[in-house]
């Protein structure tokens, strides 16, 4: 090491060149300086004159050669000096240096560093040589690498130089600390014997391509990578690098400059998280809850978790949570039932989870077991094999764990409302930055958020399957046997995410073998809706016994349906009478039915439309029609044919194109006109019955009945 603490070899720059290499290329540092020399003979005469002496001094070299030196480039009062001390260096070969003031052509003065010294030819002859330089230029040289030599030992950046074969030729104090290596260990050493580690060979090839291009590179290739020195604890490395030459254009190696970033790198990785953190919880507000179905919910938590915080994730439930009728177990094991499991790439580690819909029973001691029962958070960054096993249902799902390569695991549970629904388990396994507290707090945010969500969606899927149970209780289970008529009926109710409504239909025998076919909505949803159609359903069925005509029955439940607060209905209420062969038709405010005839394409019947049940002060009219053997009556609700995004006159007219099959079984015309009309996102729910009339042998003794007009 220098004094100035610059470390070349032997305090210079170190001689890496080998046996057999190229010479290197002259220095254009004697070029910068312009070194003149001059050759004296014996008695002082210019015997040389060198063309940097003609540029110092302003002579040419037939001016100068021949003439005595002291005549030449010496001012007149300064002759005796010169001459006394030239004879001395002849006399006694002792060599003179020093700033000396030249005359010059021009009349004018130079200060010039000069060296003087005796030199002896073959003959024995004395002549002395003078080499000279500007002494300004020289005294800026100098200044120039005095004030590089300190700039480069006392800077805290690491600093080397390499020659074209990337082998080191200098390093500064600052990069040994940096790499851990003394100086000595770098000198003669190729950059990849001293920087072993793999990610290295990018700097590496940086430094190939400034040497080939001269572009440089500037604060663009970090490094991540530890030291010898400080082995455990990585440090972030900032390289710029930059092509060396001489002043004759000609390369010399490259210099490279490196800062130690670690702060800077570390807290724009932090800040890089909390920005993900932030996405990661803005992603799940509007990802979570799109819907009122638990399982739903549950998938879209574990979608929003993997692969953006976790490898795997799986969201259980308690049993007791979903099924009322199912006591909560305060100890021994807890049954879980899996509602989601999402993996960022195909793994073992998810055979540890069951498949969704499963229940599973965790003992006491296993972690997410501990985790609902307490209500608070579980983390272990770096889990082992017997973290595994409280984390695995049992051995063999812990085995999955291990063979997965799970290395860290959170619990966090799913709390809504101060009740514990159950838990949301996250693993990192190809991942392997460990889970640290922040990121249990992103969970426990993600966790609140969907446990509000499923909260919400378990309330609504039990007050929805109790208006399902009194909406299905309240309409006939199968058509009966009746005289002349076969029916087919079906019910769907709304999709989960809206609730139940007040869709209903009915078969009702009446005497003299007539049968009524009703089909009716009550606008609104949920139990209420429902209740309100039970309510219409009893009244029909109480009103059809009186042998009403059709327009009388829709003015009694029309007088009904005005004391329900909030409520109105539509109805379509008919009248088959086989022996006969017509059907009396009228209609509150409802969809037109279908007549569907062999031989003749469906056609929507044209009945006066009426006003809903429930308006009031508006009379109702009777339509009779003939319906014949294999005739067809469909009636349905307006969930069957109306969507968001198409007209309902080109959904009836869907609905008139399914039908066009008249000889098709009833049931089967059902289900292909649910397949065909009903919408995957359907908001209502759908009541349909199809009659067609049959072949009909009267009884004799049946008497012919009496409709009261």
């Amino acid at each position: 090491m220098s004094e100035a603490g610059w470390s070349f070899a032997d305090h210079g720059w170190a001689d890496t060149r080998r046996p057999g290499d190229e010479p290197s290329q002259p220095s254009g540092l004697m070029d910068l300086l312009g070194v003149a020399a001059v050759l004296l003979d014996a008695e002082g005469r210019i015997v040389l004159w060198s063309p940097q002496a003609e540029e110092l001094y302003g002579y040419s070299s037939e001016e100068a050669l021949g003439q005595y030196a002291a005549q030449l480039l010496v001012h007149a009062e300064q002759w005796d000096w010169v001459i006394s001390k030239f004879a001395e260096v002849m006399e006694t070969g002792q060599s003179w240096a020093g700033t000396f003031p030249v005359r010059c052509k021009d009349g004018g003065t130079r200060l010039v560093e000069l060296r003087n010294m005796r030199l002896l030819d073959d003959h024995g002859e004395f002549y002395a040589l003078g080499l000279g330089t500007d002494s300004l230029r020289l005294r800026q040289m100098e200044r120039d690498v005095a004030f590089s030599t300190r700039l480069i030992s006392q800077s805290p950046i690491g600093i080397a130089i390499f020659d074209t074969a990337l082998r080191y030729l200098a390093v500064n104090p600052a990069l040994e600390r940096i790499h851990g290596v003394p100086a000595q260990e770098h000198l003669g050493h190729h950059y990849r014997e001293v920087m072993k580690d793999a990610r290295f060979e990018v700097p590496e090839a940086a430094m190939r391509h400034v040497l080939e291009t001269g572009i440089s590179l500037v604060d663009q290739a970090t490094v991540l990578s530890s030291t010898a020195t400080d082995p455990e604890y990585p440090h972030a490395w900032s390289i710029s690098v930059y092509r060396l030459e001489d002043a004759r254009g000609h390369v010399l190696g490259v210099a490279e400059l490196v800062l130690d970033v670690t702060d800077r790198y570390r807290s724009a990785m932090q800040a890089s998280q909390t920005r993900r953190r932030l996405a990661l919880i803005a992603d799940g507000s509007a990802r979570i809850g799109t819907t009122l179905e638990v399982d739903q919910t549950a998938r879209e938590l574990a979608e929003v978790a993997v692969p953006a915080f976790a490898d795997v994730a799986a969201v259980d439930v308690l049993d007791s949570v979903l099924d009322e009728h199912r006591p909560a177990s305060g100890r021994g094991p807890a049954l879980f039932r899996t509602l989601a499991v999402k993996a960022a790439y195909p793994t073992e580690a998810v055979k540890a989870a069951e498949s969704p819909g499963r229940i599973a029973a965790y003992d006491a001691d296993r972690l997410a077991t501990r985790c609902v029962r307490t209500g608070r958070p579980i983390l272990i960054p770096h889990a082992d094999g017997n973290d595994l096993s409280r984390i695995a249902r049992d051995e063999h799902a812990a085995l999955f764990l291990a063979r997965g390569g799970v290395h860290s695991y959170m619990a966090v549970p799913l709390t809504a409302r101060g009740t514990v629904l159950g838990c949301l388990e996250l693993v990192r396994a190809r991942d392997p930055g460990p889970f640290d507290e922040d990121d249990l707090a992103i969970a426990a945010e993600l966790a609140s958020r969907a446990a509000v969500c499923i909260d919400n969606a378990r309330a609504h899927q039990s007050v929805r399957n109790a208006a399902e149970t009194l909406q299905r209780s309240l309409l006939p289970t199968a058509p009966p046997d009746l005289p002349g008529l076969r029916v087919a009926c079906r019910y769907r109710p709304a999709q989960a995410a809206y609730e139940i409504g007040g869709d209903w239909y009915d078969v009702l025998p009446l005497g003299g073998d007539r049968t009524a076919l009703v089909v009716g909505d009550v606008m609104g949803s949920g139990i209420d809706a429902a209740a309100a159609m039970g309510r219409l359903r009893t009244a029909t069925a109480a009103f059809a016994d009186l042998n009403l005509d059709p327009a009388r029955i829709l003015e009694q439940l029309d007088s009904i349906t005005s004391g329900l607060e909030r409520y109105i209905a539509t109805c379509v209420y008919s009248v088959y009478d086989p022996h006969r062969g017509v059907c009396r038709i009228a209609n509150a405010g409802h969809l037109p039915p279908v007549l569907v005839r062999s031989r003749e394409h469906p056609r929507l019947l044209d009945l006066p439309s009426g006003v809903p049940l429930g308006v009031g002060g508006v009379p109702f009219e009777t339509t009779t029609l003939v319906f014949g053997r294999g005739d067809q009556l469909v009636l349905y609700t307006d969930g069957l044919v109306e969507t968001r995004h198409h007209s309902i006159e080109a959904r009836l007219d869907t609905l008139l194109h399914l039908l066009d099959t008249p000889d098709r079984d009833l049931e089967e015309t059902c289900d292909r006109l649910l397949d065909g009309l009903r919408h995957p996102d359907n908001h209502d729910d759908v009541a349909l019955l199809i009659a067609r009339a049959e072949p009909f042998a009267p009884q004799p003794c049946t008497p012919s009945p009496t409709v009261s007009e």
